[in-house]
């Protein structure tokens, strides 16, 4: 033959018909296409060249591959072909439809395919209009492409006359990394590269183990990809000696949510392997043979355990997402130990059903996880509790196995969660016998600072819910406070009328008050965003609280209302006096405190929208505690300590460690 060799073709398939098949193709799909045709004519190389115009339209793209090349006298079964490629009985091709490279049309009107095979130099024009019809004529070797002659096989795509425009470069590249990454790990010896730069691997984690089963040897590769591939599924391929691909098989991996793998097994056991047994070859391994039976039980529990690591991690990062879109419960109003403890639960059985089943969040709206999510919270801390475990085992479709490991798991965080919260409870409860012992036995030794400043700072519970934050004196708002302080507290100094009885004089005259304050952004009963002031003055704990000290309360309430930095309508006050007792004698604080019990407000004296004040007794705050916790006390049987051989010294270095 000569170059006036002259081949005309037609597919059998209309030019509607292939269009057809194209209708949601992306514009660079053709491009993967055309790599892909690389790769399945034995390609090790594919190289894509993007060459625009003085005004940065795409004016060619080269599409170029050191395979073998299209023989020229099989065109009828190369393009006269559709859906039916003389390539798909070869296991290690992608292009098994004989379609792709006609997906050019997507992209531009024009290709041409510069082809030489055998030592036979070739060109196939294709033209978008008539898009079923192929023409091919032979080419001297002067007006073959270069690239090609210099390789001495192989095929150039060229694409000219573009109707579509590609991404940008960069964007383009990294859809080459997904499309071809799995592809370029498992044939770590081929290449895809774009305008001279290599298209990388794409994030991945790799596990690779030894399995050995009789004498047979299998080195196993699992690659976990973080994103999806963009045209491959979670395959298993096993590959002879010399790496070439004899068996390729859905992996047990394959459609788990978010979770995808291409698995890689080399071993010279696949150098004999036949997908089924012949006459032909009686002694070839096969999918049955019991050899491959043992090894692939042995890769499916290895996968499996890998997608539960993967299952435990995801779980954690899909929990801390809901937690940061604020789809768990708030629980207003509760204690802070009982908060933390049914969010806490909530979370891991949260977790625990993600991971035994991730479909049930997966697909699921943000208002249905939401819903789900304070469902699962009420049933599990309601009477029917125990039917929780009932309804997930109705509603999720797991195997036994399956449902075992999560009524373990659920029993487990649960006991966690209960331990957790006796643990804090018995600290607390332990804390507030020493702080009662303490109060009765060695109030007149007790240093405001060191010994009950730290004791403070570490037990704000004691105060409630909303004191729980208190801590240490923050600068510049404390100092501004401490000063008008001082000034109301110097109009009254220390006399016997504040003490019950007159020995508790000295140790009253040794001993300073405590002060604390803290500012910090807080929500008012309407929800509207404010800075709540806490200011808290403990008197030294041989005093006995009288009219005289709340008259210095509202003293210093009235300093700090005057103060124009203090007027904003933002800044909300709470001023609280707390001492060991009132005093035997007083009535006035015992009236004010009796005039506000319907508030449901412990300790409120006075009730100024910006302004609350509190007297506070430590005996009332312990006996709160007990209060609110003894039902949950009194079930522990927590064991009541004798400390009447502690030290004083001993007793306050514990109360200063948190609790």
């Amino acid at each position: 033959m000569d170059e006036n060799t002259i081949f005309k073709g037609s597919a059998a398939i209309g030019n509607s018909g292939i269009k057809k098949h194209f209708n949601n193709a992306e514009p660079w799909q053709p491009l993967f296409e055309l790599v892909w045709n690389g790769f399945d004519a034995a390609a090790s190389y594919v190289s894509i060249s993007l060459v625009e115009n003085d005004m940065h339209g795409m004016e060619r793209v080269a599409v170029l591959d050191n395979g073998d090349g299209i023989n020229f006298n099989t065109l009828n079964d190369t393009f006269g072909s559709f859906n039916d490629s003389a390539k798909k009985a070869n296991l290690a091709m992608k292009g098994e439809h004989g379609r792709g490279r006609l997906a050019f049309h997507l992209l531009c009107r024009n290709a041409s395919w510069f082809t030489r095979c055998n030592n036979i130099d070739a060109v196939i024009d294709v033209a978008e209009p008539t898009i079923k019809d192929f023409e091919a004529r032979l080419l001297e070797s002067s007006k073959q492409k270069q690239e090609l002659l210099t390789q001495g096989k192989g095929t150039l795509v060229e694409l000219t006359h573009f109707t579509t425009a590609l991404p940008e470069l960069h964007r383009l590249y990294e859809k080459f990394s997904a499309e071809f990454g799995w592809y370029l790990a498992v044939h770590p010896h081929r290449q895809v590269a774009l305008n001279r730069v290599s298209v990388s691997v794409p994030k991945h984690e790799a596990v690779k183990k030894e399995i050995t089963v009789d004498s047979a040897v299998f080195q196993v590769q699992v690659i976990r990809w973080e994103e999806r591939p963009t045209s491959e599924k979670s395959y298993l391929y096993l590959l002879n000696s010399n790496g070439a691909p004899v068996y390729k098989v859905l992996s047990s991996l394959n459609q788990k949510p978010n979770f995808f793998t291409s698995i890689c097994v080399a071993s010279a056991w696949a150098d004999t392997f036949s997908k089924e047994q012949d006459l032909l070859s009686p002694q070839a391994h096969t999918p049955a043979s019991p050899i491959w039976r043992k090894f692939k039980s042995q890769l499916d529990r290895l996968s499996q355990s890998i997608y539960d690591d993967f299952l435990r991690m995801r779980a954690e990062e899909v929990v801390q997402g809901y937690e940061d879109e604020g789809y768990f419960p708030s629980y207003a109003g509760m204690d802070n130990t009982d908060k933390e403890w049914r969010h806490q639960h909530t979370r891991e059985l949260v977790r625990s059903i993600y991971i035994a089943e991730p479909r049930v969040f997966h697909n699921a709206t943000k208002k249905q996880v939401k819903l789900i999510i304070r469902l699962l919270d009420r049933l599990a801390v309601s009477n029917e509790n125990d039917a929780l475990f009932e309804v997930l085992e109705g509603a999720l479709d797991l195997d036994a196995k399956s449902m075992q490991d999560l009524a373990k798991q659920l029993h487990r965080t649960t006991l966690e969660n209960i331990v957790a919260s006796i643990e804090v409870l018995q600290r607390r409860a332990t804390a507030v016998q020493q702080l009662r012992y303490v109060m009765n036995e060695h109030y007149r030794e007790v240093l405001e600072t060191p010994d009950l400043q730290k004791i403070i700072e570490n037990n704000t519970w004691l105060f409630g819910p909303r004191y729980e934050t208190i801590g240490a004196e923050e600068d510049t708002f404390a100092k501004i406070v401490r000063r008008m302080r001082d000034e109301a507290m110097e109009r009254s100094p220390l006399s016997i009328e504040d003490v019950d009885e007159k020995a508790d004089f000295p140790g009253a005259q040794r001993q300073v008050d405590l002060f604390m304050a803290r500012k910090f952004p807080a929500f008012d009963s309407l929800g509207n965003r404010i800075y709540k002031c806490i200011v808290v003055e403990i008197k030294r704990p041989a005093i006995s609280l009288n009219k005289k000290h709340l008259r210095q309360l509202e003293d210093y309430a009235e300093i700090i209302a005057s103060e124009p930095q203090f007027k904003s309508e933002k800044m909300h006050f709470e001023l609280i006096l707390l001492g060991r007792q009132i005093s035997s004698a007083d009535t006035i604080i015992t009236s004010r405190l009796n005039s506000h019990i319907s508030r449901n407000d412990p300790g409120l004296v006075t009730d100024d929208p910006r302004m609350r004040l509190y007297v506070m007794n430590w005996y009332s705050l312990l006996d709160g505690f007990e209060l609110t916790h003894g039902f949950m006390l009194d079930n522990l049987k927590l064991k009541r300590d004798d400390y009447t051989a502690a030290t004083k010294e001993e007793l306050v270095a514990e109360l200063q460690t948190n609790h």
